[in-house]
C-alpha cells in the first residue's frame, strides 16, 4: 500500500501530551467529527469552508482555526487541495497552564479550562504566535523554549496582557536561577526545575526573568553561548568544536542562531581574528 505523504502525524518528544499534524497540498474531506483535545493551527495554501459550533466560515492562507475540546466542526477545501498544520493538545495539560496565567493575571477559571472565545482569528500577532511554536515543537528544541513559546501563545489567546505586578529588583531566588544558567550552560534545564529554584509558577518565573533580565531564560541562556562563542572563534577555535562546547545539537545549529544574532556566519566573523 502507498504511504499517503500528503499527511504527517508526529508526538512531541518534548512534550508528550502534543501531535503535531501536516497537511500538505491535500484533498481530503471531513465528516463532522470532534476532538478531546485542544487543536488550533494555521492555513497555508488555499481556502476551506469550516463549520465549527452551528456557523459556517469561509478560512484561507494566514487564518488561524481555534477548536475547543468537544466541539464538533468540518473543515473541507473549496476546490483542488489546501495545506495547513495543526496542534493537539491535551485538554487537561492545557488547562492547567491556562490556570498558571490566570492566577498571575488576577483571573480565575470556573471550568476545568479556558475554551477559545471564536472559531478562528486572524490576529498577527497570535499568527506569530503560533508559527514559533509549531516550529519549536517541530525541531524538537529543549523543554526550556518549548514551553515558554506555549506560555506566550496562550497568554495571547486569553487576549491578555502583563499586568501582574513585579517587583523593582529581582529576587535572590531569581538571581539563583540565572547564575544556574550560566554556569550550566551546557545543561538541559526544565522550567519546572527552575521555577522551584526561584519560588516561582512556571509562567510567573518566565515574566520576571524577562521583565529583570531582557529575555525569557532560554533566550538568555542562548544569548549567553553565542558571547561566548564570538570569544572561543576569535582564540582560533574550530567551529565543530566551539558547537560541541557550548553544547549546540550541532555545527548547522550552531552557526543558524550565531547568524540570527550577528548577521554573518561564524567562519566569516573568525577571519577577521585569525589568519
Amino acid at each position: 500500500m502507498k504511504k499517503d505523504s500528503s499527511a504527517s502525524f508526529k508526538q512531541s518528544t518534548v512534550l508528550p501530551w502534543v501531535e503535531l499534524r501536516i497537511a500538505n497540498r491535500t484533498s481530503a474531506c471531513y465528516d463532522a467529527h470532534s476532538h478531546d483535545e485542544f487543536s488550533f493551527g494555521i492555513i497555508e495554501q488555499g481556502q476551506a469552508e469550516y463549520r465549527n459550533r452551528h456557523q459556517s466560515h469561509r478560512i484561507g492562507k494566514g487564518d488561524i482555526v481555534t477548536i475547543n475540546p468537544a466541539d464538533v466542526h468540518s473543515c473541507n477545501p473549496e476546490a483542488g487541495t489546501w495545506s495547513y498544520s495543526m496542534l493537539f493538545i491535551d485538554a487537561i495539560e492545557m488547562g492547567a497552564l491556562q490556570r498558571d496565567v490566570l492566577q498571575h493575571e488576577r483571573s480565575r477559571m470556573s471550568e476545568d479550562y479556558q475554551p477559545f472565545k471564536e472559531d478562528f482569528e486572524r490576529d498577527q500577532a497570535l499568527r506569530h504566535g503560533y508559527l514559533r511554536l509549531f516550529h519549536a515543537l517541530q525541531s524538537e528544541a529543549d523543554a526550556l523554549q518549548v514551553e515558554s513559546r506555549l506560555y506566550d501563545f496562550i497568554q495571547t489567546s486569553l487576549r491578555l496582557g502583563t499586568r501582574q505586578h513585579i517587583a523593582a529588583k529581582p529576587s535572590g531566588s531569581l538571581r539563583r536561577v540565572k547564575e544556574k544558567l550560566l554556569d550550566e550552560i551546557t545543561g538541559s534545564h526544565q522550567l519546572e526545575q527552575l521555577a522551584q529554584e526561584a519560588e516561582m509558577s512556571r509562567y510567573q518565573l518566565l515574566r520576571a526573568f524577562k521583565h529583570h533580565f531582557g529575555l525569557p531564560p532560554h533566550s538568555y541562556l542562548l544569548d549567553e553561548k553565542i558571547k561566548r562563542a564570538k570569544v572561543m572563534l576569535k582564540s582560533g577555535q574550530e567551529i565543530s568544536q566551539v558547537a560541541y562546547e557550548l553544547g549546540f545539537s550541532d555545527q548547522a545549529h550552531f552557526q543558524r542562531q550565531f547568524k540570527k544574532r550577528l548577521a554573518v556566519t561564524p567562519k566569516y566573523y573568525q577571519s577577521h581574528f585569525v589568519d
